[in-house]
C-alpha cells in the first residue's frame, strides 16, 4: 500500500514540485525561546510521521528493530523494561545506538520519568552515544524535566554530537496540560510534543471510549501549544492495534486536528500511519501551485490572491510550504 502511495505522490509529481520542496527544506525552523525571542537553528526538520517504542530489555524486538520503517525508532527504558532489567536494557539500548543501522529513522530513547530516581543512570548510559539523536522524556510536568535533560545533554554527550540531540516531551498528566506553554519553551533542543492519553486518563480519573471525546480538549491543547512554538504534536496511540479500520479514522482526525505524527505500538500500525500523515499527490500539487502562484504576485507587488476559488494569503502559503518540505523528506 505504502509503495503505491508513494507512487503516486511521488513519481508522478511534477518536476517543479520536486524542486520546490527540495529548495523549501533547507530552510530552519524558527524556535520560541523560553525568553520570548525568535531564533532559527541551522537544523532541517525531521519528519516524524511515526513514533515506535521498542522494548529496550527485549534483544528479539531490538534485533527486528531495522526493518520497522518507522520515522523515529525509540529505544524504550521507561514502561517497557521491568526494574529488574533496567540496567540489561540500558546496555543493549546503548549498544544497540553504536551499532545497528537504522537506515533513514530516528535513533531516539526514552528514559524513565525525572523524579523517578532512574532517569540519571539511564542518560549517563545513553548520552555518550555518538549516534543518538533524540531523548524522549516522559511524564513531563514541569519545564525543569525537560531542562535537566538539557543540562546533561552538555555535561555528558560528546562534544560534536551536543547539536544533533533533540527532545521530546510527553504530556501525560492534569498539571503537564496546565504548564504546557512553559514545557513548550523551556528549550532550544525541544523539537515536539507526544500526547500520552491512557496515562492522561489514568492520572484524570477518565473512562477512555472508542469516539475520545473525553480527550478532545487535551489534544487540542497540546497542537495548540506546539503549533505556537513551533514545535511537532505526535498523537495518542491507538491501543487496539488489530483495528485498521480503527487507526485510519483516528490518523485522520489526528491530522485533521493538526497532529503532525502518530505513535505506533504495532509493526502493523506503520504504514497506514504514514500513509494518512503524508502528503498527497493531489495536496503536493495544490500546494505546488500555491508557491508558484505567491512567488509570481509577490514579484508585482501583489500580496493575497486567488486560486481554484480560494483566497490565497501569507498563512496559507505557509501551510503550502510546510507540506512541500514534508513531501519531499517522504520522497526520500
Amino acid at each position: 500500500m505504502m509503495a503505491t502511495f508513494l507512487s503516486c505522490s511521488v513519481l508522478h509529481a511534477t518536476a517543479r514540485s520536486f524542486a520546490l520542496a527540495r529548495a523549501l527544506t533547507t530552510a530552519a525552523p524558527a524556535v520560541t525561546l523560553a525568553s520570548g525571542q525568535t531564533t532559527t537553528l541551522p537544523r532541517p526538520e525531521r519528519v516524524r510521521r511515526s513514533v515506535f517504542n521498542v522494548p529496550g530489555s527485549d534483544e528479539r524486538k531490538l534485533a527486528k528493530a531495522p526493518k520497522l520503517n518507522a520515522d523515529s525508532l525509540v529505544y524504550d527504558l521507561e514502561d517497557g523494561v521491568p526494574f529488574d532489567k533496567k540496567d540489561k536494557a540500558r546496555s543493549l539500548v546503548y549498544d544497540a545506538l553504536e551499532t545497528v543501522d537504522l537506515g533513514r529513522s530516528e535513533r531516539a530513547v526514552r528514559i524513565n520519568s525525572i523524579g523517578s530516581g532512574l532517569e540519571l543512570a539511564d542518560l549517563q548510559a545513553v548520552l555518550p552515544s555518538s549516534q543518538l539523536q533524540c531523548i524522549v522524556i516522559p511524564k513531563v510536568q514541569a519545564a525543569k524535566d525537560v531542562q535537566f535533560v538539557d543540562v546533561m545533554i552538555d555535561a555528558v554527550a560528546p562534544e560534536a554530537n551536543r547539536a544533533n540531540i533533540r527532545l521530546i516531551a510527553c504530556i501525560e498528566s492534569a498539571l503537564g496540560l496546565m504548564n504546557l506553554r512553559k514545557i513548550a519553551t523551556s528549550s532550544p533542543r525541544l523539537d515536539g510534543l507526544i500526547f500520552a492519553s491512557e496515562d492522561l486518563c489514568a492520572d484524570m480519573g477518565m473512562v477512555r471510549t472508542s469516539h475520545r471525546r473525553e480527550l478532545l480538549y487535551a489534544r487540542s491543547a497540546v497542537v495548540t501549544a506546539a503549533v505556537a512554538y513551533g514545535l511537532q504534536a505526535i498523537d495518542l496511540v491507538c491501543i487496539d492495534y488489530k483495528d485498521h479500520a480503527a487507526l485510519a479514522e483516528e490518523s485522520r482526525e489526528g491530522r485533521e486536528m493538526g497532529f503532525t505524527g502518530k505513535q505506533a505500538i504495532h509493526p502493523g500500525q506503520i504504514e497506514l500511519i504514514h500513509e494518512h500523515f503524508s502528503p498527497s499527490s493531489k495536496e503536493i500539487d495544490f500546494a505546488t501551485r500555491i508557491v508558484e502562484g505567491y512567488r509570481a504576485h509577490a514579484a508585482q507587488g501583489v500580496g493575497a490572491f486567488t486560486l481554484d476559488g480560494k483566497m490565497i494569503d501569507m498563512p496559507v502559503v505557509k501551510w503550502a510550504e510546510k507540506l512541500l518540505a514534508k513531501a519531499q523528506w517522504t520522497m526520500g
